[in-house]
Formats: C-alpha cells, sequence, structure tokens
C-alpha cells in the first residue's frame, strides 16, 4: 500500500481520530494487503501488516464466537474499523458513585471505533458470521493489562507483553 509520509511535526502526536482514519483508508483497500485475512477455528488470529513511524497497523479475524478478554491497550490511542461481519464492542463505564458496568455496541462493516489511551474493553463476534476488523494503535503496542469485573470492581488479571506474550 503505498501511504504519504507523516509531517514530521505530527509525528508522535497523532489522535485518535488519526488512527481511525488511517484504520478506514487500510481498510479501504484490502487489494493492497500483503496477505489474506485467515480463520483459525482455535484462536482468533491477527497479523501486523504495518508499521508507521508513529503507529502500526493490524489485520484481525473473527470466528462466531470468538473474542478478546476485557483489557487496555497499555497507554497506546487507537481505533478499528470492522471491514466485515459484525462485532460487539463491551466497553467498562462507571458512572458517578456506582460500580464498574459494562455498556454494548454493535459495530457493522464499515463502522468504526476511535479511542484514546485509557481505553478498556472487550470485542467479541457475537454474531453467526465470520467478521475481519482493521485496528492502529500508536505508539505501537507494547503491553496489555487484562481485566475483569468483580464484586463491584475493576480488577487486573494479567499484564501480556508485545514479543513475549504476542
Amino acid at each position: 500500500m503505498s501511504t504519504a509520509s507523516p509531517n514530521p511535526s505530527t509525528v508522535g502526536r497523532r489522535t485518535p481520530a488519526d488512527h481511525l482514519a488511517t484504520a478506514r483508508r487500510y481498510a479501504a483497500n484490502p487489494d493492497d494487503w500483503p496477505l489474506a485475512p485467515r480463520f483459525d477455528p482455535l484462536r482468533r488470529w491477527y497479523h501486523r501488516l504495518a508499521a508507521e513511524p508513529d503507529a502500526e497497523v493490524w489485520l484481525l479475524s473473527w470466528l462466531p464466537g470468538q473474542g478478546t478478554d476485557l483489557h487496555d491497550h497499555g497507554g497506546s490511542a487507537g481505533a478499528f474499523v470492522v471491514v466485515s461481519g459484525t462485532l460487539t464492542e463491551y466497553t467498562v463505564k462507571t458512572p458517578p458513585g456506582s460500580a464498574p458496568r459494562l455498556a454494548s455496541d454493535s459495530l457493522h462493516p464499515g463502522d468504526g471505533r476511535a479511542f484514546g489511551p485509557h481505553h478498556i474493553h472487550q470485542i467479541t463476534n457475537a454474531a453467526t458470521q465470520p467478521a475481519v476488523s482493521l485496528h492502529v494503535y500508536g505508539p505501537a503496542l507494547r503491553e496489555m493489562t487484562r481485566y475483569h469485573i468483580a464484586d463491584g470492581q475493576l480488577l487486573v488479571t494479567a499484564v501480556d507483553r508485545a514479543g513475549a506474550d504476542w
């Protein structure tokens, strides 16, 4: 894929909206991807498509029932776009004076979500058809913290590190 070089004055300062624009640009040109999405019945498949100076682009596939744990992106902001299928995103909401809870949103082809560095979510293919999505993170992912909600609290269950855990 031919991509314009980033403006040196903005390198390292991309906003979540910039990440969403990058995800949409890659999603619009699947013929330029170096490989086609694959589907693995045992686990969710993913592949890094590109590493830009201040972001990285990932292609993910989701068979029905596959999903992530509740997680953040280790301080990276990002965005994702659904290329095909339907995905459900669960985000942590903590109203003032209340325990954390999950709110859900279904995303269909062309739908996208931009998020800041403190976004905690879970993505699942709760539909009956496979799904494909494009994700952009900046800076590049170095770690991801996994969570669960128990007894009205958001609890850390693990911290995964790039190169060791994925």
